[in-house]
């Protein structure tokens, strides 16, 4: 899933760059083993990183949706 925000008061801390603000895109990502992530990205940009703190191993994979939504909102 993808969402476009503005980066909240504060912007969002990532694990590579830190914190970016800004118009900017989250998008999760689901692993083999049902961990859903999120990374974001300047809106247009090539490179993504990592949202720190935003990750969620979910046990039951019919829970991913509800998961990505959730992070997206937590998020923008």
């Amino acid at each position: 899933m993808r969402k476009d925000i503005v980066a909240p008061p504060g912007g969002v801390m990532t694990d590579e760059v830190g914190v970016v603000t800004g118009d900017l895109t989250l998008e999760t990502q689901v692993s083999p083993d049902c961990v859903v992530s999120l990374r974001v990205q300047y809106k247009g940009a090539d490179e993504w990183y990592k949202v720190t703190d935003a990750e969620i191993k979910v046990d039951d994979p019919a829970k991913i949706p509800e998961t990505e939504q959730a992070l997206l909102n937590r998020f923008g």
